[in-house]
């Protein structure tokens, strides 16, 4: 590697949680230490984080708030975009079939993203690094109808003006939370109400705005996309363009969909030398086995928050 090479990371969905709360699982906050010892043994040039920093950050600002305190004594530079659990799920006004969450009330509001820009800044952004351009927005809002969605519409064509008119640099990646596709992209669209669509429909961006996304990240020169959410590793190439579906540090999910789905936790390392960019995964040195802790998975409505059994009041 000479004097000019330079590296980064991209972790996402670490969802350590809190011992405050009315559910925590030791062992995904252990394995957020461990990755984050990993990534500042590294050096990196900085961090970018792809969503779910939080268990709850919907409902706890202070998860955010300890998120961006932990961040902030790494002592690298790091960009963030919100996930769902930070944010709020994608818009749907249908239910889907599962008793033990309600669709309709657990999406993106204006409120819930004011409370993540109050501590991690804008849900858009972009910048330089070197020979890198980074893009990173929240795709949650796409659908919404809610006044920031326009305002993300109006961001995203400004980018891809931007970056179509300067072909200059050599690299340029985007970042969201949602997978744009989970087979291909022309695949149909997945129906919330039915059983066995249901995590196709919950885990990528909705069939309305993905060809629009596909043309903008083709007209903006993209090289890679880079997402979270489905806490399992699968690479395409479509488009001449790197997909790159990201690993969880947490725990792993929906690794039984594809045979080359690996769902071993981690994140992913960039090694960046002139026109060269080499993609690593880097597996956390060591697993939790902690299997302690209390309270519901995934989305549960409020009759199920049960705050009397927080470790810490």
């Amino acid at each position: 590697m000479n004097d000019d090479a330079w590296s980064f990371v991209y972790v996402t969905d670490m969802q350590p949680g809190s011992p405050k709360s009315y559910r925590f699982r030791p062992s995904y906050l252990d394995n957020w230490k461990t990755a984050r010892k990993q990534i500042i043994e590294i050096k990196p040039d900085f961090m970018l984080v792809g969503g779910d920093i939080t268990r709850d950050g919907t409902l706890h600002v202070w998860e955010l708030e300890e998120m961006r305190a932990d961040f902030e004594s790494m002592g690298i530079p790091y960009y963030v975009v919100p996930g769902n659990m930070d944010a709020g799920n994608k818009f749907t006004d249908l239910e889907g079939p599962h008793a033990n969450r309600r669709d309709t009330e657990i999406c993106i509001t204006s409120d819930s993203l004011e409370r993540f820009e109050s501590v991690f800044g804008p849900h858009a952004w972009s910048f330089t690094h070197k020979n890198l351009r980074v893009s990173g927005f929240c795709d949650m809002l796409l659908g919404s109808d809610l006044p920031e969605e326009r305002h993300l519409k109006a961001w995203l064509e400004a980018q891809r003006s931007e970056q179509r008119e300067n072909p200059q640099r050599e690299h340029r990646i985007w970042i969201l939370h949602y997978a744009l596709f989970a087979d291909a992209p022309d695949e149909p669209a997945w129906d919330i109400r039915k059983t066995e669509e249901y995590t196709g429909w919950y885990f990528t961006v909705d069939h309305a705005h993905r060809d629009w996304l596909m043309k903008l990240f083709i007209d903006a020169h993209a090289e890679r996309v880079i997402t979270g959410h489905i806490h399992c590793r699968k690479d395409y190439f479509v488009n001449n363009i790197h997909f790159d579906l990201a690993p969880s540090t947490a725990f792993s999910q929906w690794d039984d969909r594809w045979p080359d789905g690996d769902p071993t936790l981690g994140f992913f390392r960039f090694d960046v030398n002139g026109p060269d960019m080499k993609r690593s995964f880097v597996p956390l040195r060591t697993v939790s086995q902690r299997t302690d802790g209390y309270g519901p998975g995934g989305h549960p409505t409020p009759e199920m928050r049960d705050y009397s059994l927080a470790w810490e009041k």
